[in-house]
């Protein structure tokens, strides 16, 4: 299991992400704008520059939501492989069956 930290800090950055969310991409648009006049695009991006780092979506990282582990992960369920194992054998996913021939 990862720790605690780890997971509250991953959390954090979520919420941060969701925050800006907006912002960065009004600034983006600017930026990449090809009729936009050159000053107003180093204007755009030197706010985008000031923006927290962790409110970039790149910084964050799948984490399964009950362990927290960040390898082996299943977007589709929000698991690690491992619990993702574990609750399909005990019939806790709807929808997964174990398969046997």
């Amino acid at each position: 299991m990862a720790r605690k930290a780890l997971i509250e800090k991953e959390k954090k950055r979520q919420k941060l992400v969701d925050l800006k969310a907006d912002k960065r991409a009004a600034l983006k648009k600017i930026v990449k704008d090809l009729y936009t006049p050159i000053e107003e695009k180093i204007k755009a991006q030197e706010a985008l520059n000031k923006l927290p780092k962790n409110s970039s979506p790149i910084r964050l990282r799948n984490r399964c939501s009950i362990t927290g582990r960040a390898r082996g992960y299943l977007r589709k369920f929000r698991l690690s492989r491992i619990t993702f194992r574990e609750m399909a054998h005990k019939g806790l996913i709807p929808g997964v069956t174990t398969s046997s021939w």
